[in-house]
């Protein structure tokens, strides 16, 4: 399970709908609704705040966005209720560490794509995330 802190215009064809389906068992376990992946250290950072299901909303949203703005047929059906627009803190170390780790898994699944990536300086985060200053997370397990 990966939930990308990069925005989901980066990802490739294979790439959006693993986060679509990942984003949506991501829901599932925070509402207690699956048996496994329950520890899932991508969790953490969504399990730390206030109402993280409506974060997972607000994150699904973004990037049914991404996959209606590519013409894909996501269902709409599956979006959760999202209130206000909501931000998380996310620090420059962790969408740095991901975009290093997305820019490899492009290079070898998706070579053009990576082509038209790789002088990208400074990647854009999902809306979700309001960048702060700071390292890669502790949960984070590719640093590792």
């Amino acid at each position: 399970m990966r939930l990308w802190t990069v925005h989901p215009k980066y990802l490739d064809a294979p790439g959006l709908v693993a986060l679509w389906r990942e984003a949506l068992l991501a829901r599932a376990v925070l509402r207690g609704e699956t048996v496994g992946y329950r520890h899932h250290p991508q969790l953490t950072r969504f399990r730390e705040q206030a109402r993280p299901v409506e974060l997972l909303n607000h994150y699904l949203a973004a990037v049914y966005r991404e996959a209606q703005r590519r013409g894909y047929a996501f269902d709409p059906g599956k979006l959760g209720r999202v209130g206000p627009r909501r931000r998380m803190a996310e620090t420059t170390g962790q969408l740095a560490v991901e975009w290093t780790l997305l820019l490899s898994k492009l290079q070898q699944r998706a070579p053009a794509r990576f082509a038209q990536l790789i002088e990208i300086g400074r990647p854009s985060a999902h809306p979700l995330f309001r960048i702060v200053p700071g390292g890669v997370r502790a949960w984070e397990r590719s640093a590792a």
